[in-house]
């Protein structure tokens, strides 16, 4: 299997590539910092898969067709997407209470100029390398990531897509997420990280509505792809725990390692897709993972996913 690894020095990026080449999988890691690839190709001495490094900035992916280049230079049969996923080290204690949400919010347009003015203090630490601001997250979490689901669908060669995402990314507080937990996760998008979560928020729902659409369109229907997007609660720098929550989870912290390790697994199958949220918990990996792939546990439940649809292909 050929993957193509966007994002390559993010940190879960470096946790999932020996992954990957254990089960000799090759890897091409794409990376903007020429720097960077020494590092990279250390990863995989001894291992069975082979490592390539791209230099390839993500802030030149301005269309499909950019994306599409990337593609056809690395003939990816999976496609993972790890750029941009860092989140805050924690999520904040609310006071006063925040306001009942909309049971059923209406969907924004899905590039605003109210994303590319949205400005806060924390909002230059994470995604899009940390650089650039609200402008450059838009153009990465939200743009680039587009134009990459767009060209790995339409790639016959391309059967599987993921996205690492974050677990708040959503609209709709669903059942297995209590108040307090969804007031945290609204402090996070409304005023910690109200550009980074709007931009993910976008990418995530595009990939939704074009896995979905995939699936009622005759001409696609019969052909396997697995859409994958998983949704890792608060990333911390600790070891593994190789024990999680996976499928349908509240607000937790788990380790970037973790998440790389799930990931792998993740891919390693063919009945996988849909949202995963995850955090540290106490079912081994390969049990959790078995679990939320048979008993299909989707987060999208409650998700408006033909509104999805008619805002992206009305």
């Amino acid at each position: 299997m050929q993957v193509l690894l966007l994002g390559g020095h993010g940190k879960v990026a470096l946790h999932l590539t020996p992954l990957l080449l254990k089960r000799a999988w090759n890897v091409t890691s794409v990376v903007r910092n020429p720097d960077h690839e020494k590092e990279i190709l250390e990863l995989g001495k001894g291992l069975k898969g082979k490592i390539n490094v791209l230099i390839s900035s993500l802030d030149d992916i301005k269309s499909a067709n950019d994306a599409q280049k990337v593609l056809d230079a690395t003939t990816p049969d999976y496609v993972v997407w790890a750029a941009g996923t860092l989140l805050p080290p924690s999520l904040p204690a609310i006071s006063p209470p925040l306001p009942p949400l909309d049971p059923k919010p209406s969907l924004p347009s899905p590039v605003t100029n109210t994303y590319e003015t949205i400005a806060h203090p924390h909002t230059n630490n994470v995604g899009a390398g940390g650089k650039g601001g609200a402008a450059r997250t838009v153009a990465i979490d939200q743009e680039a990531a587009k134009h990459f689901i767009t060209a790995s669908f339409a790639t016959p060669s391309v059967s599987k897509f993921l996205l690492i995402s974050w677990l708040g990314s959503r609209r709709v507080q669903p059942s297995w997420i209590d108040d307090e937990g969804w007031k945290k996760i609204l402090a996070t998008k409304n005023e910690i990280l109200p550009a980074y979560a709007a931009a993910k928020l976008v990418a995530d729902e595009y990939q939704t509505a074009l896995a979905a659409k995939r699936k009622r369109d005759p001409a696609t229907a019969d052909k396997p792809f697995q859409s994958i997007s998983l949704r890792p609660g608060t990333l911390t720098d600790e070891p593994a725990t190789r024990k999680v929550g996976l499928g349908k989870q509240g607000p937790g912290k788990v380790t970037r390692e973790d998440v790389a390790i799930v990931a792998d697994q993740l891919l390693a199958r063919a009945d996988t897709e849909g949202w995963y949220d995850l955090i540290n918990g106490d079912l081994e990996v390969e049990k959790a993972v078995e679990k939320a792939a048979t008993e299909k546990l989707d987060a999208v439940e409650f998700e408006d996913v033909d509104a999805m649809i008619k805002e992206f292909f009305p």
